[in-house]
């Protein structure tokens, strides 16, 4: 009979029967939690703090006792530290002790209030008036002189005493009181424990119980629900593969049957539509195709799709002989366009390749830097056919000023930007005359900004160059720098010294027009050396984990090579460069190193 309920009449017997049990054993536990809650907070709110309080109130009791016998054994004034302490706990600490037992004992058992906790307070305030006694007795040093004070103070608190009698008699009751106190936290822990046991136990048998129903429902489940299902779904597996089930789910009276019916007939008319589209495929256009009905919206698609195919197939093949004849015309045409890219490419290629025997024309040579200075070296290694990166030298008024300058690009548009530079600088330098540093560059940057036909206000392109600028004197010691991004680094005794450059191009930055550059007076010693540099090497990428040089790597390798002379130092820093890049990387930059010895 259970067969023949619905997938959701078995299910919700099956949940129905574990809702219930668990709403059972929810409120049995919610039940004893809620007891066990109110008597934990009893013994947390009530009694363990009468507990402290009282075990304070003894010890309070024994500190006394300790104190009176100060008071009396040792001779001492009023202001003595245990004759302090005396009165404090008196006058004040038991005061406020006896109010917060008082507060808790609201909530004690009657009995045990009246019976217990009354008379021990009752005898704690004859303790103190025999206290008071003593006090007075023995009020300050000079009372100590009589026998009759001491005796009268010493035999209340020796054995057999009001004193000791008192005390012992508090302490005693005291205890009494702490063990019942004590006894009835035990008896409602141990009621609050047997209470969780029981709970245990009903769960522990509850969960047996579940455990069962659900192996009971899980079977009859599986029998009547899972397994169908689950040859339904390897029929469905074999159809999303394009594989004809072989097999079927018996017939049945619930939704799993009606599924089976309605996947069955769903088959059937894909085999029709597989032979359909075959025959379709094949070419057979005229093949007759019946849909499932009116509303079956793959079979109608079918319909539409021979009729499409057949025209598409007709218009196809007059394309394919109007494109044939396309095909060749523009091969013809293509190859034409091939030969006059290659020839555009040759004049290209031959205007660049002149454009850099101009540059290198402009560029002074080495021989020439060479004479007018002790030693000098130049690495320059452009990126491109042309370079952006330019050094530039010239001698005036008996100094020898010497640059080296790494404009905005590479290639092309970079050399120009270099001529306009290396042009400027012989204007400025030798028809004008001037040979500080920084105002070479301040001149330079108003001359780009003009020959850039540039204006502050205008659309601010970072169109210029960094530029590291020496003037050397002939005689003396003192050379003269200024940068524009770019600094001067000394080599002296090992170190580097950092001869910082401005934080502006030449060119437009900002409203930088009017800012002058600094002016850095060196004064040189034998044996050093300076270095200007542009920054394609540090950024160049290579090494073991392809990143970039950087400059403490490049400061370490200059520092390392100090002892070469200049020429071995170029071929030094080449070869690191070239071994840094490998087989892997390609040169990113322009770059350009000139060093000087003195």
């Amino acid at each position: 009979m259970f067969s023949h309920f619905s997938i959701g009449r078995k299910i919700s017997l099956g949940f129905t029967v574990i809702i219930l049990s668990t709403i059972v054993a929810f409120y049995i536990t919610n039940t004893t939690f809620v007891n066990s809650q109110k008597i934990n907070e009893e013994i947390t709110t009530n009694h363990t703090p009468s507990i402290a309080k009282l075990e304070e109130l003894k010890l309070l009791i024994v500190r006394s006792k300790m104190l009176i016998n100060n008071w009396v054994y040792l001779e001492s004034p009023a202001e003595n530290e245990d004759k302090v302490a005396l009165n404090r706990l008196t006058v004040s600490e038991y005061p406020k002790l006896r109010i917060e037992i008082e507060t808790l004992a609201k909530n004690w058992e009657d009995s045990t209030k009246t019976t217990s906790l009354d008379p021990i307070f009752d005898k704690v305030e004859e303790l103190w008036s025999n206290h008071d006694i003593i006090k007075r007795t023995l009020s300050g040093v000079e009372s100590y002189r009589d026998p009759f004070n001491l005796f009268t103070a010493r035999s209340m608190v020796e054995e057999g005493g009001e004193i000791y009698v008192y005390t012992d008699e508090i302490l005693t009751e005291l205890n009494i009181l702490i063990d019942q106190k004590k006894n009835t936290t035990e008896i409602i822990t141990a009621e609050m424990i047997d209470s969780f046991q029981g709970v245990r136990m009903l769960i522990k048998n509850l969960g047996i119980g579940l455990t069962i129903a659900g192996i009971l429902i899980a079977f009859l489940t599986t029998r009547t629900i899972v397994s169908p299902v689950r040859k339904l779904r390897l029929i469905l597996l074999d159809l999303s593969k394009g594989i004809f089930p072989k097999s079927w789910v018996k017939s049945r009276g619930d939704e799993i049957g009606e599924m089976a019916n309605a996947l069955e007939t769903v088959v059937a008319g894909l085999r029709r539509t597989k032979d359909f589209a075959i025959a379709v495929g094949s070419g057979g256009y005229n093949t007759d195709y019946t849909p499932l009905s009116e509303q079956d919206e793959l079979g109608q698609s079918l319909l539409v799709m021979r009729k499409n195919l057949k025209e598409y197939s007709e218009e196809m093949e007059e394309k394919v002989r109007e494109r044939t004849a396309e095909v060749v015309r523009q091969k013809d045409e293509i190859e034409k366009q091939s030969e006059q890219i290659a020839e555009l490419y040759e004049q290209v290629k031959d205007s660049i390749l002149y454009a850099k025997r101009i540059q290198e024309a402009i560029l002074p040579s080495r021989e020439e830097i060479n004479q007018s200075l002790k030693e000098a070296m130049v690495l320059f290694r452009p990126k491109d056919i042309v370079s952006g990166d330019f050094y530039w030298f010239s001698e005036k008024h008996d100094r020898i000023i010497l640059a080296a300058a790494d404009c905005t690009g590479h290639g092309v548009p970079g050399a120009l930007m270099s001529m306009i530079g290396s042009s400027l600088l012989n204007e400025i330098v030798n028809e004008k005359g001037l040979t500080q540093p920084s105002e070479i560059l301040y001149a330079l940057k108003h001359g780009v900004v003009k020959a850039l036909n540039k204006h502050p206000s205008a659309d601010q392109t970072k169109d210029g160059m960094d530029m590291g600028l020496c003037s050397i004197p002939k005689k003396g010691n003192k050379i003269e720098f200024a940068g524009a991004n770019n600094p001067l680094w000394l080599v002296r005794d090992g170190e580097i010294i950092d001869y910082k450059a401005d934080r502006q191009p030449i060119g437009i930055y900002g409203d930088n027009m009017e800012i002058p550059y600094t002016n850095h007076e060196v004064e040189i010693q034998a044996g050093d050396s300076v270095y200007m540099f542009s920054d394609g090497y540090a950024d160049q990428f290579g090494g073991p984990s392809g990143k970039k040089f950087k400059y403490s790597q490049f400061k370490k390798l200059l520092l390392q090579i100090n002892g070469e002379n200049m020429e071995a130092q170029r071929e030094i820093l080449n070869t690191r460069i070239e071994e840094w890049m490998g087989d892997q990387e390609e040169q990113i930059d322009d770059i350009l190193v000139v060093g000087i010895r003195f």
